[in-house]
Parts: C-alpha cells; structure tokens; sequence
C-alpha cells in the first residue's frame, strides 16, 4: 500500500522568494504556494513568474508542492495556468469551484496544453453550492480528465459566505466539514482542513487539529511554520497505534487465519476490516519514517 502522508500543507505568498525558500527546510508534507488571497493584484504578475520560476528549480525533496492559482472568474487564471502548468507541480489547486462543469473546463484547458500527467488538480471547497453539491464534485472524479485528486476546505471563505461563526469546536459548521469528509473518501479523495487564525492560541490551535483528525481529514492546511510540529503530530499515528495495527496485521497473516472474518486477539474479537485500517496505518508510520 503506497499512501503519501498530507499531515501539514503550508501556505506560502507567491511574491515572498524567502518564505518560500524557507518552506524546503521545514517538515511540512506539502507546500502550498499562493497566488491568490496573500498577493496583492499588482504584484500577481511578479509573484506568477517568481513561483513558475521556483517550482522548476525543485529543492523540495518529498515535500509535495502545491500551486493555488487565482479563481476561473478572475482575470488572473488564465495566466496563471499558462506559467504554473508548465513548471509541472504536483497540483494545481483552484479556489472556489463550485460544480463539475468548472472541473471538467479545467481538465480540458490542461488537456489542450498537454500538461504533464502528473499534475493533479485539487479544488478549494468554500462556497455554499460546492457543500450542497459536495457528493457530485467528489464524484467527478471518477473522470480522469478532470485529475482531481482531493479537496482542501477553505472555511474562512465559508464564514464570510454564510456568516456562520468561526467559534471554538466549530459546531455551526461541523456538518458541513463531515459531508466534504464523506464525499471525498467515498470516491477515493483525500481532504485537508481548513486553517486556524489565531497564531497566539497554540492550545486552540491543537484542539482543532484533534477535532479535525477525528472527524476524518488527512491533515490540515497551516498559516505559520510554528503550526507545523503540533499538526504533524495529532495528524501521525502513535507509536501504541502502530504497534497494535502490526499485530493485528499478523494475526490475520497467520495462515490459519487467512480465510477468516473475525478472529479473537487478547480477549477481544477483531474483524478483517480492521486488519484493512491496519495496512493503512502501518503504511502511513511507513511514509512519514516511524516504522
């Protein structure tokens, strides 16, 4: 099993060459360098070159770099696919898409520039019409032509679109997060949350990235580098986790047990699905070096 681990994704400022310099030394499993909310539109030109510019250069070992290009509906994004496509990162990330028709445009501009198959497309999830078409965004996926390979929730856009609360637990909008959970693990997406604004509140700040984890997303999108090792760490399995996922793997793996559904382990009864869960956490310890 082959999973790369999405713990942390850094935002960066396109027009800021040292941030973005910085972000190939910290230990954030993806960079996500912006061209859109943190740049200024006189400075989106300059910033679009400087990023085409960096991500060519390379240097960000296994980091995986993310590009956030500005909306289909702006003047900016034609542009920027121009430049960024061709520097090939490993995602071209687009805010504010709101239905398939705009996944399907995409895949076809980056079809007609014959952009390298690597390069995936993940969207920004922040509008009132991408959660009530949540399922129908994740499902598009299932077209290769539109490489959407995940979606990265931008709840700060969603506040100021619905004036729900940003308040602690997020419980106004708890539901919508679970629906963009379901949706994309249902059809084989991953999903990164949205940021937490209070750089002062570290204790907030972790609480968030438990809730997050627990209610099933991948990892979770961060502000500053200080945020890095905290999310890394609620976001990796534990060293007790790991240990048990190996023993249940090799419970199953015993020969007279490899036919079997359910199997007792220390008193208690353990199904083959949570061998399954099992795999999957071995693989990611694996990925990020813990085992």
């Amino acid at each position: 099993m082959t999973i790369r681990p999405r713990r942390s994704a850094l935002y960066m400022p396109g027009s800021n060459p040292r941030a973005m310099e910085k972000a190939k030394t910290l230990p954030i499993d993806a960079v996500i360098l912006d061209l859109e909310d943190s740049v200024a539109p006189d400075a989106k030109a300059e910033a679009r070159k400087l990023v085409a510019a960096t991500v060519k250069a390379g240097g960000f070992g296994r980091r995986e770099v993310f590009v956030r290009v500005n909306g289909v509906d702006t003047p900016w994004f034609s542009d920027d696919i121009d430049a960024i496509v061709p520097a090939k990162p490993d995602v071209i990330l687009v805010p504010k898409v709101s239905s398939p028709q705009t996944l399907e445009m995409i895949g076809q501009r980056l079809l007609d520039m014959h952009a390298d198959a690597k390069v995936r497309v993940w969207i920004m999830i922040e509008t009132p019409l991408a959660i009530f078409g949540i399922r129908d965004l994740a499902a598009a996926g299932s077209d290769t032509e539109t490489r959407l390979g995940g979606f990265v929730l931008g709840t700060n856009d969603l506040a100021k679109e619905t004036r729900v609360r940003l308040v602690p637990g997020r419980a106004p909008m708890t539901g919508w997060l679970a629906d963009c959970v379901l949706a994309a693990h249902a059809y084989g997406l991953d999903v990164i949350d949205g940021v937490y604004n209070n750089l002062s509140d570290a204790e907030g700040f972790k609480r968030e990235c438990l809730e997050g984890r627990d209610l099933g997303f991948d990892g979770k999108t961060l502000i500053h580098p200080n945020q890095v090792e905290p999310c890394n760490e609620v976001f990796s399995p534990s060293a007790d986790e790991v240990a048990l996922a190996k023993k249940i793997i090799a419970v199953f793996d015993q020969p007279e047990n490899r036919g079997k559904g359910v199997v007792q382990m220390d008193g208690r009864m353990v199904e083959r699905l949570h061998a399954e869960m099992s795999r999957r956490t071995v693989a990611i310890a694996e990925a990020i070096g813990m085992a």
